[in-house]
């Protein structure tokens, strides 16, 4: 299994609940924040880690709540919560006071989303990562797409549940071979450890809330977008070349933020960040260092 290089773990108090765990790497003031999405941790980001701590960023990339080592709440899987928990991480916890870069893919783009719109003065550049996000159109057209059956599959609440339980390797083995352009990778060991993180107990449970609470997300959207007007910071808005979202996440972006460049990332599908880590972190480094108006 490939390593991350030097991380530090840490487990924070939120609120009474949840806990959240996080890893961190490198210093200084430049600070990037990785949020994972389904079904996998903040080992998502363990190919992307290094190369952006040494272009001299400190990395935060942490377990968003019901996910690895954070606790698995009963509810609260809104992304809106989702984001204040990370607001609540970054600033109490660890006492991030200047603007951060907030990345996000699939369920973490959700939350990377939720975090730019509420706490508009602590982000300074967004970067949204190969899926729909609710409340746009390209969320209602993508959410009737067969290819994402696992949105109604996952809304199924206990039933999905029962079908998985005691199978978890093999529903992520099928999950993400559904989704990916180069099977190599994912490495055997990647697998059992996102089997581990989802096999233990609440886990699948909190993972399938994330999607129930997609109608919450929809109506959440679309009133803050009516109320505060569309994001004013630089978004990137990044999809595999064979992905289901696509250029759609272009337009999609266009739909609440006015600045969106896009980003393609070939060989590889929607698990970008370990089917394609050099190409991401390439034109992740060249957009940050765009000069702002």
């Amino acid at each position: 299994m490939s390593n991350a290089g030097e991380v530090s773990h840490g487990m924070a108090q939120i609120r009474a609940n949840p806990r959240l765990h996080y890893v961190s790497a490198g210093e200084g003031d430049r600070v990037i924040v990785l949020l994972h999405g389904f079904p996998q941790t903040w080992w998502e980001w363990h190919r992307v880690i290094p190369s952006l701590v040494k272009a001299g960023y400190r990395v935060i990339a942490p377990d968003y709540r019901g996910a690895g080592h954070s606790s698995r709440m009963p509810a609260g899987y809104d992304k809106r919560t989702l984001a204040d928990d990370v607001r609540m991480l970054l600033q109490d916890e660890l006492e991030i006071r200047q603007k951060v870069v907030m990345v996000g893919h699939d369920i973490g783009l959700m939350v990377a989303y939720a975090y730019a719109e509420q706490f508009r003065d602590s982000v300074s550049h967004l970067v949204v990562m190969d899926a729909p996000l609710p409340g746009t159109k390209v969320f209602d057209d993508i959410r009737l797409d067969p290819r994402v059956w696992h949105f109604a599959f996952h809304g199924a609440r206990d039933i999905a549940e029962m079908l998985v339980v005691g199978r978890e390797r093999q529903y992520l083995q099928a999950f993400f071979n559904a989704r990916i352009y180069d099977p190599s990778a994912l490495s055997q060991d990647d697998l059992d450890l996102y089997k581990s993180a989802y096999s233990a107990p609440g886990a699948m449970r909190a993972g399938f809330e994330l999607y129930r609470a997609f109608d919450q997300d929809v109506q959440d959207n679309r009133e803050a977008l009516e109320r505060n007007g569309k994001l004013g910071v630089p978004v990137l808005a990044v999809y595999g070349a064979i992905s289901n979202t696509g250029a759609r996440i272009e337009a999609m972006m266009l739909e609440v933020a006015e600045d969106v460049t896009p980003l393609r990332i070939p060989a590889s599908a929607h698990w970008i960040a370990e089917e394609n880590p050099a190409a991401f972190v390439e034109g992740l480094l060249q957009f940050l260092n765009q000069p702002q108006d």
